[in-house]
């Protein structure tokens, strides 16, 4: 099992940036792909970003690519989103993701921004940007 806590998250204008942080505890953290997910009040929970087990495999959301970077650092056990050049549309509360590649490895192809394929979950932090 994993548990995690996400930080970072505000207000910021348009065009800013933030980094947002997911601390992990757990010691099987660096077997888990870790993904950021985000869901706006009376929207559907949306995978924003997911990184591999070690790092060398990361998919975005369209929405979001060439703005926001995931990143890992296992020794640390923390996982990040680099989110710049924010849009009020990136206003949501963002959630860390995990499962174990033990259990990934088995879903079929598309499974990486997909909120059920996860089994651990943070509370969220908010992040508002505003026009």
């Amino acid at each position: 099992q994993v548990q995690l806590v996400e930080s970072g998250g505000g207000s910021v204008q348009a065009g800013g940036s933030l980094r947002l942080s997911c601390a992990a505890s757990g010691y099987t953290y660096s077997t888990y792909y870790m993904a950021w997910f985000r869901q706006a009040p009376g929207k559907e929970r949306e995978g924003v970003a997911v990184i591999s087990t070690g790092g060398s495999t990361t998919h975005y959301a369209d929405s979001v690519k060439g703005r926001f970077t995931i990143s890992r650092d296992n020794a640390k056990k923390m996982l990040y989103l680099q989110m710049n050049s924010l849009k009020p549309e990136d206003t949501a509360m963002y959630y860390c993701a995990a499962v174990s590649a033990s259990v990934s490895r088995r879903y079929g192809g598309g499974w990486y921004l997909k909120p059920d394929s996860y089994n651990s979950w943070g509370q969220g932090t908010q992040v508002t940007v505003s026009s």
